[in-house]
């Protein structure tokens, strides 16, 4: 708990009767009694409001509410974002994870808001005005180094350019798609205002609405479609699955709470084209027969938030959200809910649980979502690639899609232009480079592919084209298309600390194998680094390998089943620390 313990028994005292009255404005909305799934949106609202989650403020809530405050402690204890202690005016929230700590300067600026400030992380200004934290990725891994300031994101961060809460919101970052190739993804962004629904209306919503439910899934199904977040399952037999499944509701959700490290592409999609996203979940809905929506936001992605809150708005207005759908009697509305600082909550069934207003940790599967998910109903989830990809099915042909189906890779990393790019499945990891990214600075060392969860290919392996077989065969995975290009001034093995201190944290606790095993790991993979590769490592690999596969084989959720991945990768890949070898593995 980030709450320390309170001396004493009794009942907490009342907050100030200021603070009374602007928590009563926050709940009223709510109702007397409100729903479970409300207890997230309702302390998000209580912390704008109030600044933090005090004890005092939780049992005010909590005799308002009828929410137990064990439950509300145990919310505002799970979520980074949600305060359970004073926090300045602003809070600033510095990335020090991979892509951002590159070359230094992830490291620069935290020691320079250190030096201007007079505090370290985790430390409040004496005049309250300033809170600084260390954080992991913040999906702005483009234009790093990045912080939040409160909710605004900044970056590059320039340095010693005036007071931080005076520092300029982040630009839009690169983006582009392979040459000769026909975007289907990005053709739109960098529209002026991508908050109006764009010229042509939603075509392929148009088109669904004229075919039967079940053409439109067979057509998904023709085209091949899998799901982009990384598990790269068909998406016409998910939607298939739930079209089949009994029960009356049922729910469309759309994932876009990517949390892990050099990935952004939801990012981009959400902020720049949300109406490709909610087309696509449109369609998906009306083929499944669902009634009702949700869009699960990751809460540091405040832009994004607010450009898909305004296309659902603009699209309710136009007859697109609501009932009666194009003169139709489909029915489809959706709510927009914000993440609250936890990448566990990208798995999908810890995203439900967090939604129905529970700590978000996983569940084990099956029952899988599209028989039993949100609220014990049938659902079809996916991230917001994987919807954006299906008006391109509709208005151009399965065929077509299949002949060269489009993927978005978010680049960051030693290359002239970090961005998203769109590059057809089985373009090689060369041409990416070059011909998107503006080729390589330096002398190339490695490419992390995958995300934080995924594995190293070396420079010889530059050819390999960017498909899930091929990629496979290398040693490798596609994950969610994140490509973090490495030259040789990088420490490997430092960014595996990294990497394993990223799993330990981030790791939910629920079940045993990954909740010790990540721990393990990142103990192990420190004793590598300190004693570099000398004596004992070859027991140490032993024992990481061990975990390994514990890990892949008990966890719940693909947290702990795959975070043992690039830690392997880097051992088969480059060796051990010191040039060591793996001791036969």
């Amino acid at each position: 708990m980030k709450q320390g313990k309170r001396s004493g028994r009794g009942p907490l005292p009342a907050p100030p009767e200021p603070v009374r009255v602007i928590l009563d404005g926050v709940l009223a909305p709510f109702g007397p009694r409100p729903a479970r799934t409300r207890a997230l949106p309702m302390l998000q609202g209580v912390q704008a409001a109030v600044g933090w989650l005090s004890p005092e403020v939780l049992a005010y809530v909590s005799g308002r509410t009828g929410f137990p405050v064990a439950d509300l402690t145990g919310l505002a204890t799970f979520y980074e974002l949600l305060a359970t202690e004073p926090a300045g005016t602003y809070v600033l929230r510095v990335c020090d994870d991979i892509a951002c700590s590159l070359d230094g300067r992830g490291g620069a600026l935290l020691r320079h808001l250190t030096q201007t400030l007079g505090i370290r992380p985790g430390e409040t200004t004496p005049d309250g005005r300033f809170t600084l934290k260390t954080v992991s990725c913040l999906g702005a891994c483009d234009r790093g180094p990045c912080l939040l300031v409160n909710q605004t994101p900044v970056g590059p961060a320039p340095a010693g350019a005036g007071s931080p809460e005076k520092w300029p919101e982040m630009a839009p970052g690169h983006h582009g798609w392979l040459p000769g190739h026909q975007p289907q993804l990005l053709h739109r962004c960098g529209r002026p205002d991508p908050q109006t629904p764009p010229a042509g209306g939603l075509p392929a919503l148009t088109r669904a609405l004229a075919m039967a439910p079940d053409e439109v899934i067979r057509a998904v199904t023709a085209s091949g479609l899998t799901g982009r977040g990384g598990a790269a399952f068909p998406a016409g037999a998910k939607w298939a699955a739930c079209a089949r499944a009994a029960g009356g509701q049922k729910y469309v959700v759309l994932n876009a709470d990517e949390s892990e490290p050099g990935t952004y592409t939801n990012r981009k999609l959400l902020e720049d084209d949300p109406w490709l996203v909610l087309e696509g979940m449109l369609v998906a809905a009306f083929s499944v027969g669902a009634t009702r929506g949700y869009a699960y936001v990751r809460g540091e992605y405040d832009l994004a938030a607010r450009r898909l809150a305004a296309a659902v708005a603009a699209a309710r207005q136009s007859g697109w959200v609501g009932e009666g759908i194009g003169g139709t009697g489909f029915t489809f509305d959706v709510e927009i809910r914000r993440g609250a600082g936890a990448y566990i909550c990208g798995e999908e069934t810890a995203l439900f649980a967090s939604i129905e207003g529970y700590r978000g940790e996983p569940r084990v599967k099956p029952p899988f979502p599209t028989d039993r998910g949100l609220f014990g109903c049938p659902t079809v989830v996916h991230n917001a690639e994987t919807l954006a990809c299906v008006p391109a099915i509709l208005c151009h042909g399965p065929a077509a899609f299949a002949q060269a189906p489009p993927k978005l890779f978010s680049v960051s990393g030693h290359v002239r232009r970090p961005g998203v790019y769109e590059a057809p499945l089985g373009t090689p990891l060369r041409r990416l480079l070059e011909e998107c990214a503006g080729g390589i600075t330096g002398r190339l060392q490695a490419v992390l592919v995958g995300g934080a969860a995924g594995m190293f290919l070396t420079p010889g392996q530059m050819d390999t084209p960017l498909t899930l077989e091929a990629l496979r065969q290398a040693g490798a995975t596609l994950g969610s298309g994140a490509v973090l290009v490495l030259n040789d001034t990088v420490d490997l093995w430092a960014l595996a600390r990294r990497l394993a201190r990223f799993f330990a944290e981030e790791s939910c606790g629920q079940c045993t194998p990954c909740r010790l095993g990540t721990a393990r790991q990142r103990e192990l993979v420190d004793r590598l680094c300190a004693g570099g590769g000398g004596a004992g490592a070859e027991a140490e690999t032993e024992l990481l390998a061990d975990l390994a596969a514990v890990m892949g084989d008990a966890s719940i959720c693909g947290l702990g089943q795959t975070a043992a991945w690039p830690i392997q990768s880097l051992i088969r890949q480059f060796g051990l620390p010191g040039g060591g070898d793996a001791g036969g593995r």
